[in-house]
């Protein structure tokens, strides 16, 4: 998280060594530098995958902030910012994306409006 919009204080902390295999439901702001494999979900909360981070899961959250490894969709309601050392494989939508120099991504990117998350709910479906 070196620019751009900063996260509220982290209410939840997966840290690395640790590993969840399933749906991972949250509000506020958590950091994951663990394993998860499943869904993650944030409803109007801000996703921090760090460094050390191996997350194979489908993403749907207001904010994500990606620094580690993600293999799965991205689907952001405000933004998504992807820093180095990033490894991301699979699709990102979102209003605003933002991703450094440095990073590997395999996939595409889409721009949503709030407007077109509704209209076109086979896009945003995780």
């Amino acid at each position: 998280m070196r620019r751009g919009k900063k996260a509220g204080s982290i209410s939840t902390f997966l840290g690395p060594g640790t590993s969840i295999d399933g749906t991972i439901e949250f509000e506020n702001t958590i950091r994951l530098d663990g394993r998860v494999k499943g869904k993650i979900i944030g409803d109007g909360g801000t996703l921090i995958i760090g460094e050390a981070a191996d997350i194979h899961a489908d993403i749907n959250v207001s904010t994500a902030i990606i620094m580690g490894k993600v293999n799965g969709r991205i689907c952001a309601g405000e933004r998504v910012e992807v820093y180095a050392p990033a490894h991301i494989t699979g699709d990102i939508l979102a209003p605003v994306i933002s991703i450094e120099e440095g990073v590997r991504f395999d996939g595409n990117c889409g721009i949503k409006t709030k407007a077109s998350a509704s209209e076109d709910d086979s896009i945003v479906k995780v």
